[in-house]
């Protein structure tokens, strides 16, 4: 299990067979990781400004997901995704306005304001499976959509992610027991970022890797470089094929780290020693990437400007038009359960304003939450 699967090492060089991608996918590839620094600048902008309440930062990790993520077929697979993988959602061309809709909870986001920031959910243009805090339980669901794929004789398949503090959790050891028995068309990416938030990887377990648990499973591990897109690619991509071949689910554990904190409201430099950061800043999986397709004569200095530029001024023009946007109405919450409402739903909608109303907790007419 010592065998980490490298392509392009630390400085950009390609060290490894490449996998074979046009130069449109590549350069998807890289707007995809340019496109998460992007949002994560902007939200954590708006975090500290007061305008949202909440973020995680993908700072570090953006490789492992979007590797993963250019592996899938957006019309027949299904992502079960935990909350640091933004950059899945950037590959796949996920609205970047909808995506800050929920950041801000307005009337235009898919879960009405229902849900905390960052707790994503797309049926277009990829299915993805809403988000959920707790950790794992993403875990045996991918598990079930990819055994009912199965029965229905479809040739889908999950990718389910997780961070390495997940493998700790009833979900991790139930759905890769159940995987491994069942033969689920499944793929288990854990995202090795080496800290739970605050609890390092050695608390976490004694074996010597997150990999060679599958076995205990009867699942094939893998280890490869995190902060390597194309090797992420490339384990992932064979994975997704032994799948869909019938051959059942593979555990890939992506080595990596996580330049920043848990979330916006988490202060690593209370953990994490400052020469940690400093020996991975060298390990940056965009700076490698950016490298390697100068190299190829993909991408050239002036053209990797232009994406940035281009990029932020997108993030910061969706932001914009999300936060103009109105907020739920307090209504929805009765009137979005049946088609037709029933009467004591109804009636119970009309105390409930009233309720806030009379309070004076900003509900008007239209029945807006109180926030």
């Amino acid at each position: 299990m010592d065998d980490t699967l490298q392509i392009i090492d630390e400085a950009g060089n390609k060290v490894g067979k490449a996998p074979r991608l046009k130069r449109e996918t590549l350069l998807r590839m890289y707007r995809a990781i340019v496109s998460t620094r992007a949002f994560d600048d902007r939200c954590m902008k708006l975090q500290r400004t007061g305008k949202i309440g909440f973020s995680i930062p993908n700072r570090g990790i953006e490789a492992t997901s979007v590797g993963g993520a250019a592996a899938l077929d957006a019309a027949s697979d299904w992502i079960a995704p935990h909350y640091r993988d933004f950059a899945m959602m950037f590959y796949h061309g996920i609205s970047i306005e909808g995506m800050f809709d929920n950041m801000f909870g307005n009337s235009d986001d898919n879960a009405q304001g229902r849900q905390m920031p960052v707790h994503f959910s797309f049926l277009e243009p990829i299915k993805w499976m809403s988000i959920s805090s707790p950790l794992g339980t993403q875990i045996p669901n991918a598990v079930g959509i990819a055994d009912a794929m199965k029965l229905r004789k479809e040739k889908g398949i999950v990718l389910t992610t997780f961070g390495d503090g997940s493998t700790s959790t009833l979900g991790f050891h139930s759905g890769l027991n159940w995987a491994g028995v069942k033969g689920s068309p499944v793929v288990f990416l854990c995202q090795n970022n080496q800290w739970a938030i605050s609890c390092p990887s050695e608390k976490q377990t004694m074996s010597e890797s997150y990999a060679i648990k599958g076995e205990a499973y009867g699942i094939p591990g893998i280890k490869v470089d995190g902060n390597d897109v194309l090797a992420v690619y490339k384990v992932v991509s064979d994975a997704v094929k032994r799948a869909r071949a019938g051959e059942g689910p593979t555990l890939i554990e992506a080595v990596t780290f996580r330049m920043g904190g848990h979330s916006t409201s988490d202060d690593p430099s209370r953990y994490v020693d400052a020469a940690l950061f400093a020996e991975w800043e060298k390990k940056d999986p965009l700076i490698r990437f950016r490298k390697y397709l100068i190299d190829e004569g993909h991408l050239t200095e002036e053209s990797a400007e232009t994406i940035e530029t281009e990029t932020a001024a997108a993030m910061m023009a969706a932001a914009k038009v999300a936060e103009a946007k109105p907020r739920p109405k307090l209504g929805s919450i009765f009137s979005d359960v049946f088609e037709t409402m029933p009467k004591h739903l109804e009636t119970q909608m009309g105390e409930c304003i009233s309720h806030f109303s009379d309070r004076d907790e900003a509900v008007d007419e239209k029945g807006e939450f109180p926030l």
